[in-house]
């Protein structure tokens, strides 16, 4: 029996949208089931190519990796789930372009504990040895703790990271368009290369780089690599509206993702761009099963398998703001109320929830223990555990068609609970369905993940080359 259904309806009876697919290989949270007997190593390399080469079997636009400077800590010790030497992003990239032709390759970089001299010279080299499939996420760190591994340590107020990123980013902006793409000449008679002498020339001057000199790799086949932001704060929001290519979004909903994409894309043409040149992606866990029923199953059953005992309390840990080592799991919300003070048991994390907000989410979650019944672990499942698509191939297609189509997203970044297999059912049964109703590409129509992304070509900074730009 046919578990299809109608394919969503046009939105406005304009033309059905192209959806954009991606993947992300799991790094440091509870998704991967590491019970199971197919999971795989995240550090052998073997699991990296079967992962982006499932993604380019499929016509995927692009894979992503993100990244920890160090290593979390909950009650002084190593978080459990974290990935203990988890390679280089940026060596990975390589060498993935080294075994992949047409899929982005998609990587992590801190805009706080890096220098945007070296972080261009990376992207710069990565776009070339890639043919044109570079992108970078933008992201900030203020916190002390990720700071000592580093020279500057915590010195950056939490309220001055976007600042920092936005020059950092257009710092590296003016270091990829030093360049202007024909400087370097062969000289045939005397079998040298001749470059322009202004070629890479740059000096930038501000409250956070004071740097000058040449940039030492030429334009790059993108000019400049895809960027990405993940963000959803007013703060990143509006990072993203004025900087961003892509923004990952956390809303994979369809009500609350049409409220994101609604608001960010509005905020688009103050700053003169169109409402395709920001891709908004959610991040999506998926669960397929023969039926729906079974795929229901499934997910219940991988849901407890990803919140264990000991992780649904570091989940309470986060909100408490207490050790609740001794808690029970399997009983009862704590009785007592979080503390408000200074976050030090869970380090090296976004505090998501801070100060009063945790009485606030607190109450919230007893409330809702209360009403339907749950232990402490049941509600964390409720809470985190949830999927963001459940079904049978045909009814995981129509959920992400009906995504795409009604506004809510452009597309989605699939966050598999097995690595390196756990993209393959996707990749055999739910692409087809998509590719056969012309809601996704059967073939990559492009070179560079600007294509597969549909972006324009950047537009160069409005400097002569070697000009001197002093910030305010």
């Amino acid at each position: 029996m046919s578990n299809a259904v109608d394919p969503p309806a046009r939105h406005n009876d304009r033309p059905r949208k192209r959806i954009h697919l991606a993947a992300h290989f799991p790094g440091v949270n509870n998704t991967t089931v590491w019970s199971d007997p197919r999971s795989g190593s995240h550090i052998d390399f073997k699991s990296f190519v079967h992962f982006a080469q499932t993604a380019e079997r499929a016509k995927f636009d692009f894979l992503f990796l993100a990244e920890g400077l160090r290593l979390r800590e909950q009650r002084g010790r190593i978080y459990d789930l974290d990935v203990v030497g988890r390679p280089d992003t940026f060596t990975v990239l390589a060498a993935l372009a080294a075994v992949t032709d047409r899929l982005g390759l998609t990587g992590t970089i801190n805009s706080t504990f890096n220098e945007p001299y070296e972080v261009a010279r990376q992207f710069a080299s990565l776009d070339h040895l890639s043919a044109g499939r570079a992108a970078w996420n933008v992201v900030t760190s203020w916190d002390a703790f990720t700071g000592e591994n580093f020279r500057r340590g915590g010195f950056l107020p939490r309220d001055q990271r976007y600042e920092r990123a936005r020059t950092f980013l257009h710092t590296t902006w003016e270091l990829f368009d030093s360049w202007h793409g024909g400087e370097i000449l062969a000289d045939k008679e005397s079998g040298t290369f001749l470059a322009d002498p202004d070629a890479g020339r740059f000096a930038h001057h501000d409250a956070h780089f004071s740097i000058s000199g040449r940039f030492n790799v030429p334009r790059s086949p993108q000019g400049r690599p895809v960027i990405f932001q993940a963000g959803d704060s007013e703060e990143g929001r509006e990072f993203a509206a004025s900087s961003a290519d892509a923004i990952f979004s956390r809303h994979a909903r369809l009500e609350e993702g049409q409220a994101f994409y609604r608001d960010v894309k509005s905020r688009l043409a103050r700053y003169g761009r169109a409402r395709d040149d920001l891709k908004i992606l959610p991040a999506a866990t998926f669960v397929l099963g023969a039926t729906d029923a079974e795929a229901a199953e499934r997910s219940r059953e991988v849901a407890r398998q990803q919140v264990s005992g000991r992780t649904a309390i570091a989940f309470l840990e986060r909100v408490w703001n207490r050790d609740l080592s001794d808690h029970d799991p399997d009983g009862p919300l704590p009785s007592v109320d979080p503390y408000v003070g200074e976050t030090t048991l869970s380090r090296g994390r976004a505090d998501t929830v801070s100060g009063p907000d945790k009485l606030r989410v607190a109450r919230e979650w007893r409330e809702l223990a209360e009403a339907e019944k749950l232990t402490s672990r049941e509600l964390v499942i409720k809470l985190h555990g949830r999927h963001a698509f459940v079904g049978s191939p045909a009814t995981v297609a129509d959920r992400i068609d009906e995504l795409v189509q009604n506004d809510a997203a452009d597309g989605v970044i699939l966050v598999p609970h097995i690595t390196p297999g756990g993209l393959d059912e996707f990749a055999d049964t739910v692409v087809p369905l998509l590719q056969e109703r012309g809601a996704f590409r059967t073939e990559y129509e492009g070179e560079t993940l600007r294509d597969h992304l549909g972006l324009r070509p950047p537009q160069r900074l409005g400097r002569a080359a070697g000009e001197e730009r002093n910030a305010s």
